[in-house]
């Protein structure tokens, strides 16, 4: 049986799983670790000072994918178009 309901794709994504994955793809073009990590203290400014268990890398960073998924929820609640560029995102 197939499924029109438009939630997920033929490869299990969903919408926001395939913008959250492409906003990471933009993130790595433009930094190599963590906009939201201090290198001076190792703190993660997303998770409000606490130490960064992951080295600043984002890659698949549990903290760094709920924020976006959160924005994604921003955009999506408020009917403002979805960034297409992770430097569009703003906090």
């Amino acid at each position: 049986m197939i499924d029109f309901s438009g939630s997920k794709d033929a490869q299990g994504l969903s919408e926001k799983d395939k913008w959250i994955q492409k906003m990471i793809k933009s993130a790595k073009k433009h930094h190599k670790l963590c906009p939201y990590f201090d290198k001076k203290t190792q703190k993660c400014f997303i998770r409000l000072g606490k130490t960064c268990d992951r080295d600043g890398k984002f890659d698949m960073c549990p903290t760094f994918m709920e924020f976006l998924s959160s924005k994604y929820d921003e955009y999506v609640s408020k009917n403002k178009p979805l960034p297409v560029d992770f430097m569009d995102i703003v906090l």
